[in-house]
């Protein structure tokens, strides 16, 4: 069992103390190790981070910034949150860091409040097209708030008409425009983004969510070297660290997003979290990172143009960053839903997705979105990506042969046994058993 995550002492005491969650946790070690995650908002974080989490730091209530906090014994507590304050603004060439968000629609959340009143205008991406429900889909609470409208893509090639995005501004007048997505395979002109938020005098904000540790490995490019106010990312998918949010913004902006950040969404910060993000953001750092970046953006291409050779239908024709999604209602003849539940017959987790203009409801949606952080984490590389869409192709053309799933699953099961999860390594037979 995993050095990093449990002790042998704890786990008795877990299975004695409540099995059922014992065993849910014996199976899902047993899951992501034996099969492969592709969700491209899914990875593996650095094994410290298992340590951190389970820390002294979870019992510590830190409310208020270094230096002003609302009660005493701080001083390792100010450490830390320093650290991942000025680590953040280093890597990201930021002015200012705010890194006590616990998750990601919190975190995007505390922008609008910050920075605008209720009943303005932000400009965003259509959810279809490749938004974020965080990003004012008409289901969430912030829609009832805020004025969204919304651009799209162009179909087929995906690409953003920044001539049409400019027209809906200077009608809609947003007080603040949003580069930022969950599903969309293109790079943003955060240039272009610039000049249309200059032209209408509006705030330019950019979600980096999945791309924060690319751009971090400057893999990618940085929405802040091109003079964006704000930029959210969550620090759980290709930064590979603790579930979290942090917000890096200009110095004008920095005492309206810690005040909007706390005391006005949340009380006392995740300490053990922020801790983890601190270690995240030295790991990040590093040239084996960097190296990290370079090979994601390698592998999704390989499953792109694979996928491509293969006869799939992947939506924008191929991919620039970490994902891609495909249309398997239009390359199969199946739903998203279908696709993803035969693929997970077969050890490979993906997720149902929409596609441009969805016909379709969100729980039976036309297509699948998947990308490569995890299985680069593993060390799978551009070879590897081919077997795995082997693997799915005879899976998507054939969904429901149980007897050919799971026959795939054998080969995905021995596939991931040579590409051990980092901090998982030392997962074995008897903790199978014990499960």
């Amino acid at each position: 069992m995993s050095n990093f995550t449990y002790s042998t002492v704890a786990l008795d005491r877990l299975q004695k103390s409540d099995s059922e969650i014992f065993n849910a946790l014996m199976h899902e070690e047993i899951r992501q190790t034996e099969g492969i995650e592709l969700i491209p908002s899914e990875t593996y974080p650095f094994p410290e981070v298992y340590m951190l989490l389970g820390s002294v730091f979870n019992n510590k209530y830190a409310e208020g910034y270094p230096g002003r906090r609302y009660y005493g014994g701080q001083e390792n507590t100010d450490v830390i949150e320093n650290l991942a304050r000025d680590r953040a603004k280093a890597l990201f060439r930021a002015e200012h860091a705010n890194v006590q968000p616990l998750s990601g629609c919190p975190m995007n959340e505390a922008v609008y409040f910050g920075l605008l009143q209720p009943g303005d205008t932000i400009l965003g991406m259509e959810l279809s097209h490749g938004g974020h429900l965080s990003h004012g889909h008409p289901v969430t609470n912030m829609a009832k708030i805020f004025n969204f409208v919304r651009y799209r893509t162009e179909i087929p090639d995906g690409r953003i008409d920044l001539d049409k995005v400019l027209h809906i501004a200077r009608e809609t007048k947003p007080k603040l425009i949003i580069c930022g997505h969950s599903s969309y395979p293109r790079e943003y002109d955060y240039a272009g983004f610039r000049k249309i938020a200059d032209a209408v005098g509006a705030l330019l904000m950019a979600d980096v969510s999945h791309l924060g540790g690319l751009i971090a490995a400057d893999a990618l490019k940085n929405p802040m070297d091109f003079g964006f106010d704000v930029m959210t990312t969550t620090t759980h998918k290709t930064l590979r660290g603790p579930r979290g949010g942090m917000i890096l913004c200009k110095k004008a902006h920095a005492a309206a997003i810690d005040k909007s950040v706390f005391p006005g969404m949340q009380g006392g910060p995740h300490m053990h979290q922020i801790a983890a993000i601190a270690t995240t953001l030295k790991l990040v750092a590093t040239d084996s990172h960097k190296a990290y970046a370079r090979q994601v953006l390698a592998n999704a291409q390989t499953l792109a143009q694979t996928f491509l050779d293969g006869g799939a239908h992947v939506v924008t024709g191929g991919t620039e960053n970490h994902l891609l999604v495909l249309n398997t209602a239009t390359g199969f003849g199946i739903t998203g839903d279908i696709a993803e539940h035969a693929l997970d017959q077969t050890g490979i987790t993906v997720n149902r997705n929409v596609v441009p203009d969805e016909p379709n409801p969100p729980f039976r949606p036309s297509g699948i979105r998947f990308g490569s952080p995890a299985a680069t984490v593993r060390g799978m590389g551009e070879a590897e990506m081919k077997i795995l869409v082997r693997i799915m192709l005879a899976a998507l053309r054939d969904p429901k042969n149980e007897t050919l799933l799971s026959s795939l699953r054998e080969e995905t099961r021995a596939l991931c046994e040579q590409f051990p999860v980092p901090g998982l390594e030392s997962v074995t037979a008897a903790c199978r058993s014990a499960a």
